[in-house]
């Protein structure tokens, strides 16, 4: 019997939410995905330590000092994402200091710098994305990148002025989050029914898509930040999702029909006219949900980040 997963992959790029080099091998996704907070998780895995050591002693011989665990930190998500390019035979994305989220320039150099380094490594950064968090900076930033050649991952899409800014930037992908658009609503209402197609993440992740097909934007859509498998079960067919090796496990042990919940449209309109950045931050600024969940995003990340440092400075010593 074909499991649900082999299903999905069928209409579906499944990506691996993952820095674990043995869950990519074990459910052979097509793509792979990175954060600081997954980061974090790897490094306290003993048998990825030496990869923590390998970037602390890059960094030392590199001479750097005031700033070496932000060296060493980026030349081990380098080297993580490198090990999953063995692993994968499309894109892995790699993720720019959520402390740069509001400055644009900033974001661009650092990106520039990761790929640096993937050269550094022999790698082909054709299959790099850099992940961006969606601020109105981020947003730009991608533009900028994209401009240049450099593929992007708009990261921690919560709105639709989120999506549709990324889509008019050209970004080459987006990342809605699907759970944690569920977790907010479920918080403030409690008692209503957010099962199935009720999800609000699900619902959010739909109109995004059907909004890029219906206008013929070619930035893909990439379901992130499931909770169960009811979510991903909904959103079959969508460009991308990136789901994490627990909720692959429950796919690929389910071996129920999986109907194609979403499909392009057939006949593209013409866009509207792009959002300026007045209207974005207006949109922002109206929808409490993205405005929150954006901002507890960014703080996470930064905080994993400062966490993922400290450990390497640890290892430093």
């Amino acid at each position: 019997m074909t499991t649900q997963l082999e299903q999905l992959k069928s209409m579906t790029t499944v990506v691996a939410d993952t820095g674990d080099f043995e869950a990519i091998k074990l459910y052979q996704p097509q793509d792979a995905t990175t954060n600081p907070s997954l980061l974090l998780k790897a490094v306290q895995i003993e048998k990825y330590r030496p990869l923590a050591i390998e970037a602390v002693n890059w960094a030392k011989d590199q001479g750097a000092t005031d700033n070496a665990a932000a060296v060493a930190a980026d030349k081990l998500a380098v080297l993580i994402g490198a090990k999953l390019m063995e692993q994968v035979p499309g894109y892995v994305s790699t993720e720019v200091d959520a402390r740069l989220s509001f400055d644009t320039a900033a974001t661009v150099e650092k990106a520039n710098h990761l790929l640096s380094l993937y050269r550094d490594q022999g790698i082909d950064t054709n299959r790099v994305l850099i992940k961006i968090a969606a601020t109105w900076e981020g947003i730009q930033a991608a533009k900028l990148l994209e401009t240049q050649g450099i593929k992007t991952n708009v990261t921690l899409v919560f709105s639709f002025a989120q999506a549709r800014a990324s889509a008019e930037a050209g970004a080459f992908l987006i990342s809605p989050f699907v759970g944690r658009i569920l977790d907010w609503h479920k918080a403030d209402q409690p008692e209503a029914d957010f099962s199935g197609a009720n999800d609000p993440g699900v619902k959010s992740v739909t109109r995004i898509y059907d909004y890029f097909k219906l206008h013929g934007y070619d930035t893909i859509v990439m379901g992130a930040s499931f909770r169960n498998i009811n979510e991903i079960q909904e959103l079959a067919g969508c460009d991308r999702l990136t789901i994490s090796p627990g909720l692959l496990d429950e796919l690929a042990n389910t071996t129920a029909p999986l109907p194609r919940k979403l499909a392009p449209n057939d006949a593209p309109q013409a866009a509207p006219q792009a959002l300026t950045e007045p209207e974005f931050r207006w949109d922002m600024n109206e929808d409490q949900m993205a405005t929150e969940k954006l901002s507890q995003g960014i703080r996470q990340f930064a905080a994993d980040q400062v966490t993922l440092e400290t450990m390497l400075t640890d290892l430093a010593k």
